[in-house]
């Protein structure tokens, strides 16, 4: 597709859309333009993307043991936000009549491209939501779902970033992830990292900020027993989380280093002996790039990160036992990187 026009609309809640975008972007050739928002628009404007700065999603709302609150009023605002969407999709669409349109996990682009006939590209780690399981706004969400099973039956092709069986028109290319640019050894000297590294990643919204709390207490703990002696922690709190308020939070009987927003958490990922995360889908692909030892704590009640962190054995439980993980994760082996270097995975021909 170098020789095409694409409108490219990536979903801004949090970073992970956006770091594999980068990656697909990179094989694509000149002719791509971003719509995007917030933490995502200045990833891939970093990455060299041209990009628009749109969209504003709604707030997950997590409490301070990382439980999702009022699931079915956040999905009420994703209605809303969609509709907005809709029409900046549909402005920008309009203007710039693409030969494409790619969507990561970005409906509405979707929904005007189909419209108007253009052809659509899919990028999901997901084919339902779930929500409100059992709370009001079920109904609303069935009605959402089927909306988007209508839309992904007639998209061009359905990109599934995971292993698994092609079908149809959706294809499993397999994890999509950025490549990094230098060695582990290069990138540790680079960051100034000398000991033990445990790194700390809550994703690109504020509903990670529990865990910088909930980290920082464990690694006093393992310092306490005798486990954590020669390491360091080091906070990459993202771009909605106040540096100040995470450096206050690390003066909490545990020194930790604020990195704040990186456009480069791959290659941290690498350089570091341990990553504690919330369980986004791009982080665990990245890390297991990586071979890194890792936690993946997922938000309670957020069924797509709940599934993430159970396909590797973690739960939202796991939370008052982090002590005991992450000093048995520092004693574990980097494991070999599952394949070479990363970046996207073969994608079907457009």
């Amino acid at each position: 597709m170098s020789d095409k026009r694409i409108s490219f609309f990536t979903s801004p809640i949090g970073l992970g859309h956006a770091t594999r975008d980068a990656a697909i972007s990179a094989h694509l050739g000149s002719g791509v333009s971003f719509t995007t928002g917030g933490g995502a628009a200045r990833l891939l404007a970093g990455a060299g993307e041209s990009v628009r700065d749109e969209y504003r999603p709604p707030r997950f709302e997590v409490d301070e043991n990382g439980r999702l609150r009022n699931p079915a009023r956040w999905l009420w605002r994703y209605y809303r936000y969609y509709r907005d969407c809709k029409k900046i999709a549909s402005r920008i669409i309009a203007r710039e009549n693409p030969d494409a349109v790619v969507s990561d996990e970005d409906f509405a682009s979707v929904a005007v491209a189909q419209e108007v006939g253009i052809k659509t590209i899919l990028i999901t780690d997901i084919l339902q939501t779930s929500f409100t399981a059992g709370w009001p706004g079920t109904a609303i969400e069935g009605r959402m779902n089927r909306a988007m099973r209508e839309m992904m039956e007639k998209c061009d092709a359905v990109i599934m970033p995971e292993i698994g069986h092609s079908a149809g028109n959706v294809f499993r290319v397999g994890p999509i992830t950025r490549s990094p640019g230098r060695t582990r050894e290069e990138i540790r000297r680079a960051c100034g990292f000398e000991k033990k590294t445990v790194l700390v990643s809550v994703g690109g919204t504020d509903a990670g900020a529990f865990l910088i709390d909930r980290v920082l207490d464990a690694m006093a703990e393992v310092d306490r027993g005798g486990g954590g002696g020669g390491t360091e922690t080091v906070i990459v709190s993202g771009p909605s989380i106040a540096t100040a308020a995470a450096e206050i939070r690390g003066a909490r009987g545990r020194d930790a280093r604020v990195m704040g927003y990186v456009d480069n958490l791959h290659e941290l990922i690498l350089a570091a002996d341990v990553l504690v995360s919330l369980a986004g889908r791009s982080t665990i692909d990245e890390a297991e790039a990586a071979g890194t030892p890792s936690v993946f704590i997922p938000i309670a009640g957020h069924f797509e990160q709940e599934a993430n962190a159970a396909r590797l054995g973690f739960a939202a439980s796991d939370i008052d036992r982090l002590a005991e993980i992450i000093g048995a994760k520092l004693d574990e082996p980097r494991r070999p990187a599952p394949g070479p270097g990363g970046g996207p995975a073969p994608a079907p021909p457009t």
